[in-house]
């Protein structure tokens, strides 16, 4: 018996020449059921953006297709890299039925915990890395973590002795300047 897979394609580059990678942060109650469902080693596929603090929107942030998300945890004063992905499309959610294929109908429904409150737009990407809860970002990297923004760049606050204080300088989607970028890429693909 033959098997037929079908092969999606996506951008390997933004739209804009030069992809972007953003940092966005996930609840520990969400961490805590992935951890708990057997989720930990799956590949990230879809990530779900809407207009609420809860589940802040990639559209508004500026992601892009051929953009790089890379999930983080705020947990006992470390940050966690979670996992990288690479976004292939960005849809809107409620006619994100129409325009996917079977398989992503499947991603939706699997990764459906992400979901949190109103979702409007749906994040599709190629088998980006595996989800993971045990690696944390070390003192030095996050002490010289830094994000851009249209006002200029920006380290992380709230930190102390290399630990993280508190979360706010996480809590939302953020664009990483080049260097942190590239750090966090190795940090993920190490």
């Amino acid at each position: 018996m033959t098997t037929v897979t079908r092969v999606l394609s996506y951008p390997r580059t933004s739209v804009r020449g030069m992809a972007n990678a953003y940092t966005t942060l996930w609840t520990n109650d969400v961490c805590r059921y992935l951890g708990r469902q057997g989720y930990e080693g799956e590949r990230l596929v879809i990530l779900f953006g809407g207009p609420f603090q809860s589940q802040p929107s990639f559209i508004r942030a500026g992601v892009k297709e051929g953009d790089h998300i890379y999930p983080v945890r705020a947990h006992r004063k470390q940050l966690w890299a979670l996992g990288r992905m690479e976004v292939g499309r960005v849809l809107p959610y409620e006619t994100f039925g129409e325009r996917t294929a079977t398989e992503d109908w499947v991603r939706i429904v699997r990764w459906d915990a992400l979901k949190a409150g109103v979702t409007t737009e749906v994040l599709l990407g190629p088998p980006g890395s595996p989800l993971r809860f045990d690696r944390a970002v070390p003192p030095g990297l996050l002490t010289e973590l830094t994000f851009r923004s249209r006002r200029g760049e920006r380290r992380l606050k709230h930190i102390v002795d290399g630990e993280l204080t508190r979360s706010h300088g996480v809590q939302g989607i953020y664009r990483l300047a080049p260097a942190s970028a590239e750090a966090m890429a190795a940090l993920v693909a190490g």
